[in-house]
């Protein structure tokens, strides 16, 4: 006898639906070892996301930053710390990298705040010396070293849609699963932060100079 088709569908055994539901990849698995505890697996799971996430502390703070490397550390360490909040939306490397945006951020904010509390004039990212370098390369370093600095004055959830957005070059759906939130919320970070960074820009003479912008 055929079956009607308003017959209703068998539920399938924890067994079978675990047979057919697709696997974790290594590095999410490597995580919720990590997360669980698990000593090795955290090791591994830090060798493996520490490069992308040098990258992003890079991208943040400039290359040439005497700070990359503790606040590496500093990111690595809220990695692990983070791990059980880890739902798996995003391979690990992007969650990794954008602790390492916000954390890279933070330090940044506290270096500049500390230099003028003490009313230094060091720049806050001062170029290396090298006298052979092309102009251009300095005119492009201090190009990005000025939208880093303009970062800081915009909301940090729009301030981290940006950096992960255009210095990271990720895509808009990478970083709607890395930051957890619709892809419509990203569009509209990144709107609200152009619009804040354009009057910014527009509003000083000097850096609608530097960064060639119309006024």
């Amino acid at each position: 006898m055929r079956d009607s088709p308003n017959a209703p569908i068998p539920a399938l055994s924890a067994p079978e639906l675990a047979a057919i539901a697709p696997s974790p990849s290594p590095a999410k698995a490597l995580a919720v070892q990590a997360a669980g505890g698990d000593i090795a697996a955290t090791r591994r799971l830090l060798e493996a996301v520490a490069p992308r996430m040098k990258r992003a502390v890079m991208a943040v703070m400039g290359a040439g930053n005497s700070d990359v490397d503790d606040v590496l550390q500093q990111s690595l360490i809220g990695l692990v710390q983070a791990l059980p909040s880890y739902r798996g939306e995003c391979e690990p490397s992007y969650f990794g990298a954008r602790i390492a945006v916000r954390t890279a951020m933070a330090s940044r904010k506290r270096a500049r705040a500390a230099w003028a509390r003490h009313d230094d004039e060091a720049s806050a990212e001062a170029l290396p010396s090298n006298d052979a370098a092309p102009l251009t390369v300095a005119v492009e370093e201090r190009r990005r070293r000025i939208v880093r600095e303009l970062l800081e004055t915009i909301s940090e959830e729009q301030a981290e849609t940006m950096a992960m957005r255009f210095m990271l070059g990720w895509s808009l759906e990478e970083v709607a699963q890395a930051t957890r939130v619709p892809l419509n919320t990203v569009r509209s970070r990144l709107r609200l932060a152009k619009e804040a960074l354009r009057k910014r820009i527009q509003a000083d003479p000097v850096l609608v100079e530097e960064l060639e912008v119309e006024p």
